[in-house]
């Protein structure tokens, strides 16, 4: 029978895996002393706890900055779509308004007072008093007139008014065309569709 070397099998106490320090010797700093012989290793030291309090800080102020900046986001885009002006009394009131400015001034700019923010679009509204002054242009002295604007359907804050556009010309050619208008109330009634 053979012996085991002196200093014992490999992973027992006292064999190569496991070397104790010389006597007397002092461990390096932070270095975790062996267990003694016959017990289980020392639990690791626990890594040092994270700050938490940075972590909650840094989602609060993000959030913070998230609320805020959809907050002026939000009051941002309220403000462009407000409506310039008080608007017209009556939904009628603000066709008529709008029919005078194309088809009498051939005015855009007055035409747009009666537009609502959402759908006024200078360059579009000037190219549609163009169109009726092109139009206008191919007959002698055209006049337009319309029927009284008339409310067909109003409920709460928004109105279907219709008309009827009539040109007549000095040569005596007349030409009619149909109009619904869609209005809306916000600071007053505004033109928001012509179909």
């Amino acid at each position: 029978m053979t012996q085991p070397p002196i200093g014992g099998a490999a992973g027992s106490p006292g064999g190569p895996a496991h070397q104790e320090p010389p006597a007397g010797a002092t461990p390096a700093p932070g270095a975790v002393p062996p267990p003694a012989p016959g017990y289980p290793p020392y639990p690791q030291p626990a890594a040092p706890k994270k700050r938490r309090g940075l972590l909650i800080a840094s989602i609060v102020l993000g959030a913070a900055i998230l609320l805020c900046g959809g907050g002026g986001t939000a009051a941002f885009l309220t403000l462009r779509q407000a409506e310039d002006g008080q608007g017209a009394k009556e939904p009628t009131v603000a066709v008529d308004g709008f029919l005078t400015a194309v088809y009498q001034d051939r005015d855009a700019r007055k035409a747009a007072t009666f537009v609502c923010s959402a759908s006024r679009d200078d360059d579009k509204i000037a190219a549609k008093v163009d169109e009726v002054r092109k139009y206008a242009g191919q007959y002698q002295n055209p006049r337009f007139r319309w029927t009284s604007p008339k409310v067909d359907n109003q409920t709460g804050d928004r109105a279907t008014v219709s008309t009827k556009v009539t040109m007549t010309t000095a040569d005596e050619k007349v030409a009619d065309q149909e109009l619904r208008f869609t209005v809306v109330r916000k600071t007053g009634w505004w033109v928001c569709e012509v179909a």
